[in-house]
């Protein structure tokens, strides 16, 4: 049987902030969101002037990171690359850049979602709140 790292509050109330930091530092508006590895919404954060929209994007960016254990992009990049009929995957909406798993000695612990300006943006965003923890 292993034994293997979860998530705490403190964990991510620090991801959180750290993130907020990384938007606010650079004046965007957007919504973080982190879960667990089951993509179970833990915390959803929307910063002034962020579009409606972003409150459903970030999420679902999230989730997809933290189920595929991998980062949003690499389904973005497949689609873009010519397999659309990778839109079919059942489960996975926010297959945009954006979503960044939180992973730690091989195991997925959950993921950052992040949406509200260029994904790239949103990514940088991301990292900056995971690396808040040490990963």
């Amino acid at each position: 049987m292993q034994t293997r790292s979860a998530l705490e509050l403190e964990d991510i109330k620090k991801i959180a902030a750290a993130a907020e930091a990384e938007a606010r530092k650079n004046n965007w508006a957007v919504t973080i969101s982190i879960v667990d590895e089951g993509g179970h919404l833990l915390w959803l954060q929307r910063l002034d002037g962020a579009a409606p929209v972003s409150a459903h994007i970030s999420p679902a960016k999230a989730r997809t990171a933290a189920l595929g254990r991998r980062e949003s992009k690499v389904y973005e990049e497949v689609i873009n690359g010519g397999r659309h009929s990778f839109l079919s995957a059942p489960t996975l909406e926010g297959m945009l850049e954006g979503g960044v798993p939180i992973l730690k000695d091989g195991h997925c612990l959950g993921a950052v979602g992040v949406s509200g300006v260029k994904s790239t943006e949103d990514a940088q965003i991301a990292h900056a709140g995971i690396a808040a923890i040490g990963l």
